[in-house]
Order: C-alpha cells, then structure tokens, then sequence
C-alpha cells in the first residue's frame, strides 16, 4: 500500500481541487473589509452520503448528529463552512434557502427540507467583530458555486483565519483555504478542502519544517510552537480557548456507506497531524467532513489513507501560501 500511495502523491496535480470529484460545486462569499466570510460545498440534487468525524476540543457544529449511522438522513445536500464564530451559522439558513427554491432536500412527504451540516472558525479577533457571515451572505455564496477550480487563501471561511496563536493574533500569521485533490488508478477521485485556522504552526509534511505559525518576537523566524510549549515560556498560552479550528471536508465518487464515510474523516484527520503541530488542542475545534457521491465503486482501505495525504497536502499549500505573502 505505501508504494501505491507515493505513486498517487508523485501522480497528484499541484492544481488540483475538491471540484475534480464529479457532483461538487464550491462557492465563497466574504465581506473583505471585516474580514470573514463562508465557504459551501454544494452536492448535486441527489445529495451525497456524509460522515463526520470532530476531534478539536472547542467545535462549533450544525446538525452533525445527522451523519451519525444509524440515524434516519443518509445524504447531505451540501456543507457549509463558515467564519463568525457560532453567529455564521446563519449563513447556514441561506443554503438551506438556496437548495429548497431549487427542490433540493429530504423529502418528508410534505416538503423538501434540505441537509446542511456546519462548522464553524473563530475569526471575530480580526477584521470586524460585529460583522459576521448570516443568511443572505450564505446564500450568495450558493449563487457563486462552481465545479471549477477553487480560488484558495484568504477567501470565503478562511477570509479571517490565522495561524499559530500561542502567543495571540500579533504574533500570528494568515492561514486561510486550501484545496488538493487526486485520481487513483481504479478510477476514483479523491479531493479535499480545508480552512486552517489553528492555534499550532503548519509544518511541511515530509520534512517538518515550519511554513506558517507564530512568529518569533526576539527574531526574524518562527517561535515553534511545540517547543515553546515543551519549554513552558511565561505566558503561554495567552490565546482565547476559542480562537483556533482546522476544518476539512473530503470528496470522493466512490461509494460509501454512513458508517464507511465517517471511517474516512476519521482516517483524514491523520492529515492534520502531519501537517499542524501542535493539533486537537483544547483552543480548536478540528472537524472533518467526509462526502460520497456514490458514483465509482472502490476499496475503501485505499480511500482513507489517500484523503490524509490530500487534507496534509492542502494545508501545506495554505503554509505556503501565506510565507509568500508575509
């Protein structure tokens, strides 16, 4: 499996992104001056079977329960990520808005009521506080989906996110979203976004080096996060137990059950630890999101270790992008 695996990553295309899964639409919405904004993942009309998998100590969820097997709903209609804090689930009710003037939903046998789990970032310490991601800003964000390329960076939920907060947003630096995807040799297509807003740094995968976290105030570097910890320096932590979220959602057509998606976020969040350090620390909220479109039947042993590579991968681009831009 490791040889298959490398062969994947080398095969990967650097520009690739959650849309690559046939049935998935991405749309952002922001308000750049207050820095926030919302971010859907918009599944065909049919919806697509979900699982959900919440690690972080501080989440911020909508309807998560759902995705649990066993209970009643099987497929979700779309996910929406949103900045704002607990106020941006709000914009949640603008997806729901979008998708029931379409007909799009659970059919109860009286309506349509369509299917739209959440979470949340902390993102009220920059920009605007009092301006927050609601319904109307949800709904437009519906309005520019896309099966397109995904525009990354500081851009729909990770218009406000930041990175490596230990010793506050000062000393921080911008996370936002990033996205990878990849086809594996059996047909099927695996893609992911995140939007990384971490209280830890963002390391490099391979080698551990640090792309993006807190900065130093004696130097030019990086302070490390993980080792300020380990050395106990006065003051630390001084973020708010709020503050910080990674949040992925995978894609993939190949058919999954419930119980077989929620394996997949599960293995996903290897990803994250791979890619933030330190991670599911008390001050974040980290959830992953797993969807299937149900399109290509597939080993679900291969499904899982290629989405930690992929959630891995599009934190790095988000590390990457925010020290060129810094």
């Amino acid at each position: 499996m490791k040889t298959s695996i490398r062969k994947h990553r080398r095969d990967a295309r650097p520009e690739g992104s959650i849309t690559d899964v046939a049935g998935i639409r991405v749309g952002h919405a922001q308000d750049k001056r207050a820095r926030t904004g919302c971010t859907v993942i918009l599944c065909d009309s049919e919806g697509a079977v979900a699982g959900v998998d919440v690690r972080g100590g501080a989440p911020g969820t909508r309807e998560t329960d759902l995705l649990e097997p066993g209970n009643l709903v099987e497929r979700v209609h779309a996910v929406l990520l949103t900045g704002g804090s607990v106020f941006g689930l709000d914009a949640a009710c603008g997806v729901v808005r979008y998708l029931e003037e379409r007909h799009i939903g659970f059919d109860t046998g009286v309506a349509r009521v369509p299917i739209v789990p959440a979470a949340v970032i902390f993102d009220l310490a920059v920009g605007s506080s009092t301006v927050r991601p609601d319904s109307a800003m949800g709904y437009r964000a519906c309005q520019l989906g896309s099966a397109g390329p995904v525009t990354e960076g500081q851009v729909g939920a990770g218009a406000g996110a930041t990175v490596g907060k230990v010793l506050g947003q000062a000393w921080a630096s911008q996370g936002g979203i990033g996205t990878a995807a990849m086809k594996l040799s059996s047909g099927v297509t695996v893609g992911v976004l995140v939007v990384v807003n971490a209280f830890g740094d963002i390391v490099d995968p391979e080698s551990g080096r640090i792309l993006a976290g807190a900065r130093s105030p004696r130097s030019a570097g990086w302070l490390n996060t993980t080792r300020a910890l380990e050395d106990g320096a006065p003051g630390i932590p001084r973020t708010s137990p709020v503050e910080s979220t990674t949040l992925a959602v995978v894609a993939t057509d190949a058919v999954l059950t419930k119980a077989q998606a929620r394996r997949v976020a599960v293995m996903a969040h290897d990803g994250m630890a791979r890619a933030v350090r330190p991670v599911h620390t008390n001050f974040d909220g980290d959830t992953v999101f797993a969807l299937s479109t149900g399109r290509v039947v597939a080993d679900l042993t291969a499904i899982g270790p290629v989405a930690a590579e992929l959630v891995a991968q599009a934190i790095a681009r988000v590390g990457q992008q925010s020290n060129s831009e810094q």
